[in-house]
């Protein structure tokens, strides 16, 4: 599953942000959001794997984001051109609509 995960995070377009959930769902098990943020925790790679496009189910940041903090998360975000207000992005703005 670790695999997918990161392979999963190289597709997310520009501008775009997906929850932990989505992940889960789309890789075959919707109750799976947890695992896949202690794997997101692992990330090897920040700028290979940018999984600072990860947001929770109600688009909140991470406050234990790998890299830096939940400000690093945001300062990210933000140069992608995703607005970011109270730590949190409106989904229904920025959410990557997946397709299988």
């Amino acid at each position: 599953m670790k695999e997918k995960v990161f392979e999963f995070l190289m597709t997310i377009p520009k501008g775009k942000v997906v929850t932990y959930g989505q992940i889960a769902e789309f890789l075959g098990n919707k109750k799976a959001a947890r695992a896949v943020g202690n794997i997101l925790h692992s990330n090897p790679d920040e700028n290979k794997y940018p999984c600072y496009k990860v947001v929770d189910g109600n688009g909140n940041l991470s406050r234990n984001f790998a890299f830096g903090g939940i400000e690093k998360q945001k300062e990210k975000l933000e140069a992608e051109g995703i607005e970011v207000n109270n730590y949190k992005v409106d989904l229904n703005k920025y959410k990557w609509r997946i397709i299988k």
